[in-house]
């Protein structure tokens, strides 16, 4: 047995070998087809089937709370403090903050930037994971200063302690503050997932949050208990929601989901990833049917072979293996090097995936995928192979030795290679329209109205010691010197600080009521986000003052016994009523009316988040805040600086100018407001580049299999063309009749592909919504340039044809 195999195989190389083009053109259209495939199901694996670091994953659930009017509402911490009290269905029901940000004086003396989580003491329980040294956090850890106690992550271990075993009970320091270390996570714990290199520490909650219902920016996780489902919490916990809607006004008509974590983290993802694939089976089928067709002709040239074979006693068992041991030849090392292209896509892939997926850290090549890109190697090539296999061996010696250069030209074989075509074409153009409209989508969000230029500005973080600057005027000691130097470096045309960037994170917002206004309706929106800036800020971002004053410190003093607000255009149009001064407004967000917060202006709108248009904002002056607060309100800003030329130029002299303030700020890697905006995409632009690379892909194998069908077909029918130019056709009608049927199978896959296109936009819509009628214009011109790619394609070889000399063509018979 093992003797006849090792033969089949011999013969197999023989035969490759004799025909190198052919075994090149199979080998290279597998290699294109299976990496593809196998890219893209290495980032499904790790993404939406592979299990999470936790234990018990499927009883973790994300809480999502929601407002009266159905927008995402997190928790207030005497709302949590109330859910945690009164639900039963949890073993562990945790919150948590991950927008901490700590500077950490390493061991090795370098001051480093890194992730913060704060959490309740209950946080770890709910993931099932245990440290690898030492503990977690302690109840009641947080109070009585007793929550100086930090938890490394493996990576920050290794990477800034070098995994020093006797790492717990050490003291380290955070942004100037010493903090104890307690415990050390496994190498596969991290949450939130799409955080790296991130530090936990107790959560310490401002005085002035701690009653605030009204104060939404708890995150909440949980762990139901066993012998009960996910349905029966959330009942529970909506229980517990009604309750405290009864008791208090600020929690009247919030509502609670829980979603199971696998799904939360890659709720976003799960619907473009699974299109994804589908686009990636769409090529590897379009692959599968050019490599049936270079087999089927082939085939068609080998039949007098066969024929000579079978007449000397061979049969067709033998034959049928003979054939599949090629195709399968053929799939070792197609899949050798689907594997090496897959392999380079996701290297090239890995900033793109770390960024744009939660899990995207985690997507590597491993055992499973590999063996899934062999067996897609294998099925494409021996499916491929199955059908020409069982034509060739059951072939007519007779019939076959007779025909001569007739074999192949029967009216089954004209319409098996003419559906080739049509299944190519059809799945060609749908993805072709996929990435037409995914590359509209980002060139939209990239071109769209922002309310500034983001050419000429580049984003410093910053983020001060908070023990150093304890007691002491942040502002006058550090920002505004800060401020003003910048502000004179050569090339800089503004400078100023704000504490959440335009378009960079998520925001912070409160409840707004206009004074003097009728009461706010119930379930209406009425949130507004607040920003802290300074003066310089709207000279950087370019803001137009519609109205009112700007904020300066001269005005805008801690000593005023209400605040004052800059407001943008938004916020005037949907908090102010028509025909009344926004600047003689005044918002009622304190109990003695002298206290209520004051409108002085009115400036242009910014984006605060590049998916939606510009939200109602306020803006507060960092010189209002009380000096004593301002460290811990202040300890994070982010420097803007416009500049005249290239941003990144100024990069070396603000880097100086902060090392000369204070040598102990770190300096953090900075980022130009057009890498901000292409961040904020790169989950689009992800997709938009995928989906291109495989309609181009598919284009590409579906002319080049358009290209060897007409070669084929010419090759074929030299008898047919020699005889009717024998009678009198000329070249031009040889070559019209050529691209007459060329013509047929081309409309007749594009209007598949149009079917397709119309059935599929269920499928589509999980990656962007259209309205089909609304992009028939373009879907129509996409059909007609793929029908003109098409013809081109068949012009050499229908010009071969014409060019047919009768006489050579009835000779060769």
């Amino acid at each position: 047995m093992m003797g006849a195999v090792f033969q089949d195989l011999r013969f197999a190389l023989r035969q490759l070998r004799k025909a190198p083009g052919f075994a090149f053109t199979v080998v290279l259209t597998l290699a294109l087809s299976v990496g593809v495939a196998t890219a893209v199901f290495c980032v499904i694996d790790a993404v939406i089937l592979r299990p999470l670091p936790f234990v018990g994953q499927e009883k973790i659930v994300a809480i999502l709370s929601k407002s009266p009017s159905g927008y995402t509402q997190p928790a207030s911490w005497p709302a949590y403090q109330d859910e945690r009290r009164q639900a039963t269905a949890f073993t562990a029901l945790a919150a948590y903050w991950d927008f901490n940000t700590s500077t950490l004086e390493t061991p090795q003396g370098e001051a480093v930037s890194l992730k913060g989580v704060g959490a309740t003491e209950n946080f770890f329980q709910v993931f099932g994971v245990q440290p690898i040294l030492g503990r977690t956090f302690a109840p009641n850890e947080r109070e009585g200063g007793r929550g100086d106690v930090v938890v490394l992550s493996y990576g920050v271990w290794q990477k800034h302690f070098n995994g020093d075993a006797h790492v717990v009970g050490s003291a380290v320091r955070l942004s100037g503050k010493p903090f104890t270390v307690i415990g050390v996570m496994p190498a596969g714990f991290r949450f939130p997932l799409n955080m790296r290199d991130e530090i936990y520490t107790p959560l310490l909650i401002d005085k002035g949050w701690m009653k605030q219902r009204g104060a939404h920016w708890l995150r909440t996780v949980g762990r139901v208990k066993d012998g009960l489902s996910i349905q029966q919490a959330q009942a529970d916990l909506q229980h517990v929601f009604a309750n405290l809607g009864a008791a208090n006004s600020a929690d009247l008509g919030r509502t609670v989901t829980l979603q199971e974590m696998a799904q939360s983290v890659s709720e976003k993802s799960r619907g473009p990833l699974w299109t994804l694939l589908g686009a990636v089976l769409a090529v590897l089928a379009i692959g599968c049917v050019n490599v049936a067709g270079l087999l089927l002709a082939r085939g068609v040239k080998r039949e007098r072979e066969m024929a000579m074979r079978v007449a000397i006693g061979a049969g067709r068992a033998r034959l049928l293996r003979q054939l599949l041991t090629e195709g399968l030849l053929l799939a070792l090392v197609g899949a050798a090097g689907g594997v090496a292209l897959a392999w380079a896509m996701l290297s090239a892939m890995r900033t793109f995936l770390i960024h744009a997926l939660t899990r995207g850290a985690d997507v590597q090549m491993n055992w499973v995928v590999l063996l899934a890109a062999v067996a897609a190697a294998m099925v494409a090539s021996l499916a491929a192979s199955l059908y020409p296999g069982l034509r060739l061996s059951g072939v007519d010696p007779n019939r076959a030795l007779k025909a001569g250069g007739s074999a192949g030209t029967g009216r089954h074989q004209h319409r098996l290679r003419a559906g080739f075509v049509v299944t190519q074409m059809a799945l060609t153009l749908v993805l072709l329209f996929v990435a037409g409209l995914l590359l509209r989508m980002v060139s939209r969000y990239q071109n769209a109205d922002l309310g500034f230029d983001a050419a000429h500005i580049v984003m410093f973080p910053v983020e001060i010691s908070r023990v150093k600057y304890a007691g002491r005027d942040v502002v006058a000691d550090f920002y505004r010197p800060l401020e003003e130097r910048i502000h004179q470096l050569p090339g800089v045309k503004a400078a100023g600080l704000i504490d959440i960037a335009p378009i960079d994170s998520w925001g912070s917002n409160s409840d707004i009521h206009i004074a003097g206004q009728p009461p706010n309706r119930p379930n209406e929106q009425v949130l507004a986000e607040g920003r802290t800036v300074s003066m310089g800020y709207f000279d950087v971002m370019g803001l137009q003052l519609r109205g009112g004053r700007r904020l300066t410190p001269s005005l805008d003093h801690p000593e005023n016994t209400g605040g004052t607000v800059l407001v943008n255009e938004a916020f005037v149009k949907k908090f102010i009523p028509n025909g009344l001064d926004p600047t003689a407004q005044r918002m009622d967000d304190a109990d003695k009316p002298e206290d209520w917060t004051k409108i002085v202006g009115v400036v242009s709108n910014v984006r605060q988040d590049i998916y939606q248009p510009s939200m109602p904002e306020r803006d507060w002056l960092m010189d209002e805040f009380d000096v004593k607060g301002r460290t811990d309100r202040l300890a994070t800003m982010m420097l803007l600086v416009r500049t005249a030329g290239d941003p990144k130029l100024a990069i070396p002299a603000v880097r100086s100018v902060l090392h000369d303030l204070d040598p102990e700020v770190p300096f953090e890697e900075p980022e130009t407001m057009g890498e901000v905006v292409a961040a904020a995409l790169v989950f689009e632009r992800m997709e938009s580049w995928l989906f291109g690379i495989f309609a181009g892909l598919a284009l590409a194998l579906a002319l080049v299999g358009l290209y060897g069908l007409v070669s084929n077909e010419v090759e074929q029918s030299s008898r047919d063309i020699g005889v009717r130019m024998a009678v009198g056709a000329t070249r031009g009608r040889i070559l019209a009749m050529v691209l007459r049927r060329v013509s047929a199978m081309l409309a007749v896959g594009v209007a598949a592909g149009l079917g397709l296109t119309v059935l599929a936009r269920s499928v589509v819509g999980m990656v962007i919504y259209f309205e089909p009628q609304k992009e028939a214009g373009g879907t129509l011109a996409l059909a007609a340039l793929l029908m003109v790619a098409g013809l081109l394609a068949a012009m050499i070889p229908a010009a071969r044809a014409a060019s047919t000399e009768p006489v050579k063509a009835l000779r060769s018979e």
